[in-house]
């Protein structure tokens, strides 16, 4: 989830009405952020329902997070353009549509299309629920309101699976999808009223370096998912991989000519914003890559049911919600590099202790342990690790850095999937327990090793306390006050009670 374009930090100006932006804002990130795990404890259904192959299953993932993170960063730009309440009624509307998609689709095609639509309205939402409440506030109270929608997003992520487990229990897993229509309309009929409509700098969409990047992205994951299926030396996994890394090619070529780039790669020139960046794609590459085949695992092999599975991994995902606020209180004692080292340090002997224990017969308390490492090292990076991505930046730029922050990860966890599943498939497979036990331990000493290698990586993060008058990059001008700071971005559109 991005923070981008927010009114200056010091400007009294506020747009539209507190506690109505608020109650918006927090159940659009609730809907939104659920369905990121929600799918996943859907997952061993959609293959009996649907005769899905491993394939298809990661694009049911892979679908709604590849087109998050790629339409990221653009459609906050021509959110800034359009104005950010239209937008956001727009990507409410865009989600809900492909909700519904989702729900009615037949077979895997039209669902991973249904979950592609879904992206593309979260890529709309997600940041303009952050940008539009931290508007609506004062700078005083900006601060408790952006900690609720923090809390609302992580819970959101913490009780996915449940939700997942017991609508596919009661109702079947078509309502995962129904459950949004009703949210998604309730939503477009408050919208226009309770939220007040602003504009941020309007910059030039990079539509080069929007397509640049999709076909990129779009390129390499194919390849990584088809490659089991069609054979690594096939022509067209082959032909995908050279597509894919010449459009990355090109996307860097261009982003570093073009006036107004989608990813500035000037941020790419400091230590500390290179290291967090690198932290956060190697933790979402474990992370999701191990929740996509360990959600399998509770319900192949130990036969648990959807339900059962969701509240197993409730140990995992809840203890985030511990850890995090902790993780954050202390980064800001004594700094957030140890913090995150820590927290990677925990993740990765957790994703150990499942790759070096389990088994065809291990019951859930052989997995709790690792359940419980895993949740708590995620939660210490969440704490601090937005911190980190901001410090490292001037403050003009923390509104792009932390959509690149937040696009890095997510495409982090598109290619642990993506990777993983490839690994399981070369080594395992669904044929017996037996097999999926192999397939699944090797997956996860790589999920594993590229947790030890955030770890490692964290050692260059910079390890100062946040220094309100220290710049990161030794600038002259602190970071609390810069030019224009106190002068509003344009008149308050909206009636503020």
């Amino acid at each position: 989830m991005a923070s981008i374009d927010v009114p200056p930090t010091g400007s009294g100006v506020t747009y539209g009405h507190p506690g109505r932006t608020a109650a918006v804002a927090a159940v659009a990130v609730f809907m939104v952020s659920l369905d990121n795990l929600v799918v996943t404890t859907a997952l061993p259904v959609l293959r009996d329902s649907l005769h899905a192959s491993l394939s298809a299953l990661e694009w049911t993932v892979n679908s709604f997070t590849l087109v998050f993170a790629v339409l990221l960063l653009s459609a906050a730009v021509v959110a800034d353009r359009f104005g950010r309440k239209r937008l956001f009624t727009l990507g409410i509307a865009v989600f809900t549509a492909g909700s519904v998609m989702s729900a009615l689709a037949p077979g895997m095609g039209l669902l991973i299309a249904g979950r592609g639509v879904q992206g593309i309205g979260a890529a709309i939402v997600l940041p303009l629920t952050l940008t539009l409440l931290s508007a609506a506030y004062p700078p005083e109270k900006r601060g408790a309101a952006l900690g609720i929608w923090g809390a609302v997003g992580g819970l959101a992520v913490a009780l996915g699976p449940v939700v997942g487990g017991v609508v596919i229990n009661y109702l079947s897993w078509q309502w995962i999808f129904w459950i949004n229509v009703p949210i998604g309309i309730a939503l477009l009929a408050l919208a226009p009223s309770w939220l007040a409509e602003s504009h941020g700098e309007r910059k030039p969409l990079d539509l080069v370096g929007t397509v640049l990047a999709s076909v990129g992205m779009l390129g390499l994951v194919f390849g990584l998912v088809e490659g089991n299926a069609a054979g690594w030396t096939s022509l067209r996994v082959l032909a995908s991989f050279a597509v894919g890394v010449l459009a990355f090619v090109a996307f860097l070529v261009w982003e570093s000519r073009t006036r107004y780039p989608m990813m500035p790669l000037s941020l790419f020139r400091n230590r500390g914003f290179n290291a967090i960046n690198g932290v956060s794609l190697l933790m979402y590459f474990g992370m999701f890559g191990s929740i996509f085949l360990v959600t399998q695992y509770v319900q192949t092999v130990q036969g648990a049911s959807p339900l059962g599975a969701g509240v197993r991994l409730l140990a995992w995902t809840g203890m985030t919600l511990i850890a995090a606020p902790i993780g954050g209180i202390l980064s800001d004692k004594i700094g957030g590099r140890p913090i995150v080292i820590a927290g990677m340090v925990l993740q990765a002997a957790g994703l150990a202790l499942i790759a070096a224990t389990v088994t065809e017969t291990s019951g859930f308390l052989t997995l709790l342990p690792a359940f419980v490492l895993n949740g708590l090292g995620m939660g210490l990076y969440f704490g601090p690790a937005a911190n980190l991505a901001l410090g490292a930046v001037r403050r003009e730029e923390e509104g792009i850095a932390s959509g690149v922050n937040n696009t890095i990860r997510e495409l982090g966890g598109v290619f642990g999937v993506a990777v993983l599943a490839a690994v399981f498939a070369s080594y395992g497979g669904y044929t017996d327990p037996s097999t999926f036990v192999d397939g699944m331990v090797t997956a996860l000493w790589i999920g594993a090793a590229a947790v030890a290698c955030a770890a490692v990586w964290s050692l260059w993060l910079d390890g100062r306390k946040d220094d309100p008058t220290t710049d990161v990059q030794g600038l002259s001008e602190a970071k609390t006050s810069r030019p224009g700071a106190e002068r509003p971005v344009e008149e308050p559109v909206g009636a503020r009670g």
